[in-house]
């Protein structure tokens, strides 16, 4: 535990003089009073609060730019000191391979989970300024929080197994950009094309609700407005959010960053000075 809170605290200084801190934060900030505010016009139509319309705004931001900003700050976590020539010199040190990125780990999502609490803080904050009922949407956004910082660690540790595998930080950005697009983006228009296809048969009543779990954002995405007094708010996939019972999107959220995980330990391992 020394040595991984040694490295954690190394990391954290130099993603501190990179800037990563001040860039996460800001871009959380931003992102959140934006979407919050934009969000928040459907609140009487629903009959929920401030809050709780803010966080089924925030969920969808969380999805986007969570495992975004996850991933920028981990492409080049392994594949930088390979290219820099001082990753044989790390391995010198009393300290084994799982133990650096459990140590890389621990600081980067530090530096995210500072960002997230001050990005969805700032809306809450936003929330309660104007709604005296905002107070209904606090275990709601904590479900968000935590949750987003599970959803981090997984791209974090993706990431980690990105630049291991890569082992230059360009081919590793291109990578992490592809990772990104595919999981996020292109996922879930192939899910909607295939139900579209499909036409009510066995895809959708079947195999759908599992493809949808077994992405740690949509499982994330379907988590947290499940438990959202304005899931009415959502649309397309997350519009299922009621059809599929909230454990089986939690076990993803659980599962995932774990192994991701064990395949940046494997990644990592074939890597040679």
């Amino acid at each position: 535990m020394t040595r991984i809170l040694a490295t954690a605290a190394t990391e954290f200084r130099i993603a501190l003089r990179n800037r990563w801190v001040a860039i996460a934060v800001a871009m959380m900030v931003l992102f959140s009073l934006v979407l919050s505010a934009a969000g928040s016009a459907p609140t009487g139509a629903l009959g929920a609060d401030r809050l709780s319309v803010s966080v089924a705004s925030l969920t969808s931001l969380g999805v986007y730019l969570v495992p975004l900003v996850a991933l920028l700050m981990s492409f080049d976590a392994i594949a930088g000191k390979v290219e820099r020539g001082t990753l044989p010199l790390l391995l010198t040190y009393p300290v084994n391979r799982a133990e650096v990125l459990l140590g890389k780990l621990v600081a980067h999502l530090g530096v995210l989970s500072l960002a997230i609490v001050a990005g969805y803080g700032s809306a809450a904050v936003a929330a309660f300024a104007v709604d005296p009922e905002a107070a209904r949407g606090l275990p709601a956004l904590w479900r968000l929080v935590w949750s987003s910082v599970l959803l981090g660690a997984a791209f974090l540790c993706l990431g980690y197994a990105l630049s291991a595998r890569a082992r230059r930080p360009s081919g590793a950005a291109g990578l992490a950009i592809g990772l990104w697009l595919g999981m996020i983006v292109l996922y879930d228009l192939g899910l909607l094309a295939g139900v579209v296809a499909d036409d009510g048969g066995w895809f959708t009543t079947d195999l759908f609700p599992w493809l949808l779990v077994a992405n740690p954002a949509d499982a994330f995405r379907l988590f947290n407005l499940a438990a959202s007094e304005a899931t009415a708010a959502a649309a397309g996939i997350g519009g299922m959010a009621g059809a599929i019972p909230p454990l089986y999107a939690l076990a993803s959220i659980l599962l995932w960053p774990a192994l991701a995980m064990g395949l940046a330990v494997l990644a990592f391992r074939k890597v040679t000075p």
